[in-house]
């Protein structure tokens, strides 16, 4: 996450003894602070293999290395990235090095903080980017969750190269959930230009949203109430009503 507070202990004390640290610039630049004796090795965002394989050759010689993720590294991130590179059939001194995964504050979950507990029931997280995954897969996800008034994170939600994925899934969304379901917009949480909005599925809109947003859909069941700050709190209950035919 962009707010320092939200960095685990370990993952501070990881950053500190690493010799050598890997990966997006942004997220790199983000980790501090760090020594001037650290070498750093930034890369582009679409290089997480090459990348994976680069820190396995380094620790693969006895240093100390670092794969920096942003948010938690098992959640649409460098974890999933390492554990292929080390599945390959690659090298066979990488299986010598000892790997520990330090889980993270996710985007959906510092979101889902700031707003109240819109996850508080059951909820699922889909990645909108259909850059690893055919787009049917997606559709068929999003459809299934909706029937299943799972509350819903959408990570990747638009960018420049996928204009439209976040319509056609706000399209089918809506063929489930009433125009009054509850959404929270979470924009860079934790860092200096984070913006919290809730507002209505039927007022959601794709140019509301951008590739540094986390969208929260909520269940049938998701409310909001107004708080002290003139803001107000959403969350779904921990309860779920007894189904009647």
């Amino acid at each position: 996450p962009g707010a320092a507070e939200h960095m685990t202990p370990a993952v501070r004390r990881a950053l500190d003894e690493a010799e050598d640290l890997l990966g997006y610039d942004t997220y790199v630049k983000m980790a501090g602070p760090l020594r001037a004796d650290q070498c750093l090795h930034p890369s582009d965002n679409r290089e997480e293999l090459q990348r994976a394989a680069h820190a396995f050759e380094l620790a693969a010689t006895g240093r100390r290395v670092v794969m920096i993720s942003s948010g938690d590294p098992g959640v649409f991130a460098m974890a999933a990235a390492v554990m292929e590179a080390l599945e390959s059939p690659q090298n066979e001194a990488w299986h010598g090095v000892e790997l520990e995964v330090l889980p993270g504050v996710s985007a959906a979950l510092a979101t889902a903080a700031k707003a109240g507990a819109p996850l508080g029931h059951d909820f699922c997280l889909i990645s909108l980017s259909d850059n690893l995954k055919p787009w049917a897969v997606i559709e068929k996800r999003l459809e299934h969750a909706a029937a299943a008034d799972l509350a819903m994170a959408f990570y990747n939600p638009i960018s420049k190269s996928r204009p439209w994925q976040l319509g056609r899934a706000l399209d089918l969304l809506r063929q489930h959930r009433t125009p009054e379901t509850l959404v929270v917009l979470g924009r860079d949480i934790g860092r200096p230009a984070e913006a919290l909005r809730s507002l209505t599925l039927g007022e959601l809109t794709p140019e509301m949203v951008d590739m540094r947003t986390l969208v929260i859909i909520g269940s049938s069941q998701t409310r909001r109430f107004p708080r002290a700050d003139d803001g107000e709190w959403v969350y779904t209950p921990r309860w779920y009503p007894a189904q009647t035919d």
